[in-house]
């Protein structure tokens, strides 16, 4: 029922949109275990960053919502929420960490909304509403639903499993409504965070040249990209969603998804 989807214009161009030039703002809901076999507690990561050249550090404030859902019942997580100090390259500024608890086979569905974060250098807020993806034993139960955010990218690929070399897909939508002509933007996790020391990995992968990796959503919201390595993977589709003004400024609402590649063996 999904083939068609698959056919979405796609355009990668280079773009630069930030005083980083290779990299993006990028909301990250990480966790390094996404396929799990047993039941137990899985630790997160919250953090607003740029993570491809482990660039600068946004100072995180209030989380509005965070909760997980697995077969249709959602769980609130927001009293999981501890603040801490991530120290990058360049700076350090306020992140949370986050547990869950995991039980039931299937897939949950990770969902953060942040409150708005002020760019002062572009004097405009930022909200990056985030899913990740976590899966026990293999079955799967609804990775491909719609959640009913403001704005969200709906996965057309397993985004716990994506085979490295190959594509995924998604579809950018706003208030259930598929947005045409978004600019999604890619961005590998190049330094993951410690879990244990706060700080930033060494990177595996440096930055392209030319800025941001960008693709277009069609006119039903229909976008594919190539993954070309292993590892974690966030999209971002900017500015799609329909809040446009926050505090008499201009609002950028935009949806993250983070996938998962593996290498072949």
């Amino acid at each position: 029922m999904h083939i068609k989807r698959i056919f979405g214009l796609v355009v990668f161009v280079g773009t630069l949109l930030n005083v980083t030039p290779a990299s993006a703002h990028f909301q990250l809901l990480y966790t390094p275990n996404v396929n799990v076999n047993k039941a137990g507690e899985i630790p997160f990561k919250i953090i607003f960053w740029h993570p491809f050249d482990n660039g600068y550090v946004m100072e995180m404030g209030m989380v509005e919502e965070f909760y997980v859902l697995n077969r249709g019942q959602k769980t609130d997580l927001k009293q999981t929420l501890k603040p801490f100090h991530f120290q990058g390259m360049s700076n350090g500024a306020t992140a949370f960490d986050a547990t869950a608890r995991i039980k039931r086979n299937g897939d949950y569905i990770f969902v953060l909304i942040p409150s708005p974060y002020y760019e002062e250098a572009e004097d405009i807020f930022i909200q990056q509403i985030t899913k990740s993806y976590v899966n026990k034993a293999t079955v799967p139960t609804g990775w491909e639903t719609p959640v009913g955010l403001p704005v969200e990218i709906v996965p057309l690929n397993k985004p716990t499993n994506i085979m490295a070399g190959s594509t995924f897909s998604g579809r950018v939508l706003a208030n259930g409504e598929p947005v045409a002509g978004a600019n999604v933007e890619v961005e590998y996790l190049a330094a993951k965070p410690d879990m244990q020391t706060n700080r930033p990995m060494p990177a595996t992968a440096s930055p392209f040249p030319g800025g941001a990796i960008v693709a277009i959503t069609d006119a039903n919201g229909y976008f594919t990209i190539g993954i070309p390595k292993a590892g974690f993977w966030g999209v971002a589709a900017l500015g799609a969603g329909p809040k446009k003004l926050h505090e008499g400024k201009k609002l950028s609402q935009d949806a993250v998804l983070w996938l998962k590649a593996h290498d072949m063996k």
